[in-house]
């Protein structure tokens, strides 16, 4: 399998380029050239298979020519030894909660697969690599706590100054080791664009051997296609009803994934597009053009986003096709009061408590549902537990949260963090001075 670049000026590579490339020289995002179609077979059998099988058989359609299959099963055996159940709030209504890994946040699945991988090309190969990451909260965590003391690696994760929650600033600041986090006096945007500017960087790409684990990375995008074939599986051993599935939409990495797996043949009917106030991608739904702003802070702060990255794959997807787009996806945002509203409703009304995230997925769900009038299964993603988003989901319900012992532990860390201001020439001065 080759993998192309989404502006097509650089040349094919491989799987193991792209992934410790991270991106192609010309600024675009690395795709598959072909999106390989799974067959029925495999489709009808995924009830009867565990997490790690369809985790395995989806992986070798796009990587197994780079990897022997034991290296690979060995790799997700290790990366995902942890749950992603489908929980039944009413009928045919579910939460599928993506929060049960090290850092409680569904990029545990993405940023362990990529470690476990990149750990075993850095041991193959025996170069050392930098790995450069932007985040608006969870990705940091998830990237530091899966690379965390893999030889040869060292991970620096940037991240805006007071736009992630106490509790994820505590979780992604705390590692050490062969982890540095970088407080950017700015967005999340600006951190992004740091990154992307340092992989162009000719100096810094002669001192260092630069990739990234951010969802411009490749390595990320495909594993989270693994666990849409989960749901669906878990769907299926409840009733035969269609399914939609609502996601809570930052930098698109986690939608783009979901039509991936849709695009291999999984038969999702419709995902619904979920956005906080930072609605640009909705507004191409709605007027077919792409309009970049600037992100407004909100309480659901990993969707904080006002120039998502992954926008041009799913483009790729769609043959640039607004009209191709809207028969897969539909869309819809939500305000914050709108949002602390459905975490009281549904505690009130289910006993369940949502973070803010899984609110607007819930949220954009039920409206897509309300407009079809159709018997379906409806799922909305809660990407992070609850206990991350403490001051809003307990002002809205009114009930303490249940904190996970290793969320409480982090609290009473000391904070390692060196504060930078948001330009490359802040960042590169950094880097080269190590």
């Amino acid at each position: 399998m080759l993998y192309y670049s989404t502006n097509k000026k650089s040349t094919e590579v491989d799987f193991k380029t792209a992934v410790l490339k991270g991106l192609p020289e010309d600024n675009g995002l690395y795709m598959p050239k072909q999106i390989p179609e799974l067959p029925s077979g495999f489709i009808n059998s995924l009830p009867t298979l565990t997490f790690q099988e369809i985790s395995f058989q989806v992986a070798s359609a796009f990587i197994s020519d780079d990897l022997s299959e034991d290296n690979l099963r060995t790799i997700i055996n290790e990366a995902f030894n942890f749950d992603a159940p489908l929980v039944e709030l009413d009928n045919n209504l579910f939460s599928f909660e993506l929060f049960h890994g090290p850092t409680l946040a569904f990029k545990d699945f993405a940023a362990r697969f990529m470690a476990k991988l990149m750990g075993f090309y850095v041991e193959q190969s025996g170069k050392e690599l930098t790995i450069l990451v932007a985040t608006s909260g969870d990705t940091g965590s998830a990237v530091a706590s899966g690379f965390l003391n893999v030889p040869g690696i060292q991970v620096f994760l940037l991240y805006p100054s007071n736009k992630v929650s106490h509790i994820q600033e505590q979780q992604l600041t705390t590692f050490g080791n062969n982890i540095t986090s970088l407080e950017i006096e700015g967005t999340f945007d600006d951190c992004q664009k740091i990154t992307k500017q340092a992989f162009l960087d000719s100096e810094l790409n002669k001192r260092f051997t630069l990739t990234s684990a951010n969802s411009i990375n490749v390595a990320r995008l495909i594993p989270q296609s693994f666990y849409y074939f989960y749901a669906y599986a878990q769907a299926r051993i409840t009733n035969s009803e269609p399914i939609i599935i609502s996601v809570p939409c930052g930098n698109l990495g986690n939608i783009t994934s979901g039509l991936l797996a849709k695009h291999m043949g999984l038969p999702i009917k419709k995902y619904v597009l979920s956005s906080n106030v930072n609605d640009v991608v909705l507004k191409y739904l709605k007027t077919g053009t792409f309009s970049p702003a600037a992100s407004i802070k909100t309480i659901s702060n990993a969707m904080d986003v006002g120039n998502p990255s992954n926008f041009v794959r799913i483009q790729a997807l769609c043959n640039s096709s607004v009209e191709n787009l809207r028969k897969d996806v539909s869309g819809f945002s939500f305000n914050d009061s709108q949002t602390i509203n459905a975490i009281r409703d549904v505690y009130k009304k289910y006993n369940y408590v949502m973070d803010p995230h899984g609110a607007v997925g819930y949220l954009g769900l039920q409206n897509y549902l309300q407009q079809i009038n159709e018997m379906s299964n409806g799922i909305f993603i809660e990407t992070a537990h609850p206990a991350k988003f403490l001051d809003s989901v307990e002002d809205a319900i009114s009930t303490e949260v249940e904190m996970p012992d290793r969320l409480e532990s982090v609290l009473h860390k000391e904070k390692k963090v060196v504060k930078l201001s948001a330009s490359l020439s802040s960042f590169k001065e950094f880097l080269l001075s190590i």
